[in-house]
C-alpha cells in the first residue's frame, strides 16, 4: 500500500449528488495524486442497499486492475438521518462489508437534525464530517472512541473548522482533513493541505499529525 500521495476519506459520486462515476473519480485521482481515497456516497434508510451494494461491487470487481497506484475504501456518508438511526445503520453497513462509515456531522450551512454529532460519537463511526459547533464534551468522547473529526476543504462546511480544531485540540481528539468531494474542481492537493491547516493557525506539529492521523486511518480500514 502506498501512503506518501494524497489520502482522501471523503468523496461523492454521481451515485449521490458528485459529478463524476467511480471509474472516472478514481482516474482523476490518481492523475491528481491520489494514492488513498474512500467512496462515500450520501445514504439513509431508503437508499442503504443500492449505495452499499453499488460500492462494494465496484472496488470488488475492479481493484485488481489499479495494482498498487491506489487504494480504495468502500464507504458511506449517513447523511441527514435521524440521529436514533445512526447506530443501527453503522452496524449495518459494516456487516456488509462497508469498510469506511462517515456521519453527516451538523453542519451549520444545513439544517441537522441536533444530536447527529453525539449519536455518531457513541456509534463508534470512524469519521465525524464537519460536525460544526461540536461541543467540548463531544470532542472528549470521540478520543475516548477513536473517532476522527474533520476539518473539511468544503467551501460551505468549512465555516466552522476553527472551532472543530479548537476543541480537538483541547480534547485531544484526531483530526483528518478531507475534500468532500462533489466537483472536479474539488480535488485536494499538497499545497490545498496546507492552505487549510496553517490557514487555521494551527502549527506544523499539528500539521504533522494530522497527516500520521490520516495514514494511520488508512492502514486501519485497508488491513
Amino acid at each position: 500500500m502506498n501512503i506518501d500521495g494524497i489520502i482522501d476519506f471523503h468523496m461523492h459520486t454521481y451515485m449521490s449528488d458528485g459529478q463524476l462515476g467511480y471509474a472516472e473519480l478514481v482516474a482523476r485521482a490518481i492523475d491528481q495524486g491520489y494514492t488513498v481515497m474512500g467512496i462515500t456516497d450520501h445514504t439513509d434508510s431508503g437508499n442503504f442497499d443500492i449505495i452499499t451494494d453499488s460500492v462494494l461491487s465496484f472496488v470488488e470487481k475492479t481493484k485488481k486492475h489499479y495494482g498498487n497506484s491506489i487504494s480504495i475504501i468502500p464507504g458511506v456518508e449517513l447523511t441527514h438521518i435521524c440521529p436514533t438511526e445512526i447506530s443501527s445503520l453503522t452496524d449495518r453497513a459494516r456487516k456488509k462489508g462497508i469498510s469506511l462509515v462517515i456521519v453527516h456531522g451538523q453542519t451549520i450551512s444545513e439544517p441537522v437534525m441536533a444530536g447527529t454529532n453525539l449519536a455518531a460519537i457513541e456509534a463508534c463511526v470512524d469519521i465525524l464530517a464537519h460536525p460544526g459547533f461540536i461541543t467540548l464534551e463531544e470532542a472528549v468522547l470521540a478520543t475516548k472512541n477513536n473517532v476522527y473529526l474533520e476539518i473539511t476543504a468544503s467551501k460551505n462546511h468549512s465555516i466552522t473548522n476553527g472551532h472543530v480544531a479548537m476543541m480537538a485540540k483541547e480534547a485531544h481528539a484526531n483530526l483528518v482533513i478531507n475534500s468532500d468531494f462533489h466537483a472536479i474542481t474539488g480535488f485536494l492537493s499538497k499545497k490545498k493541505i496546507e492552505d487549510i491547516i496553517y490557514g487555521l493557525g494551527l502549527s506544523s506539529y499539528d500539521f504533522d499529525k494530522m497527516l500520521e492521523n490520516r495514514e494511520a486511518l488508512a492502514i486501519k480500514l485497508l488491513n
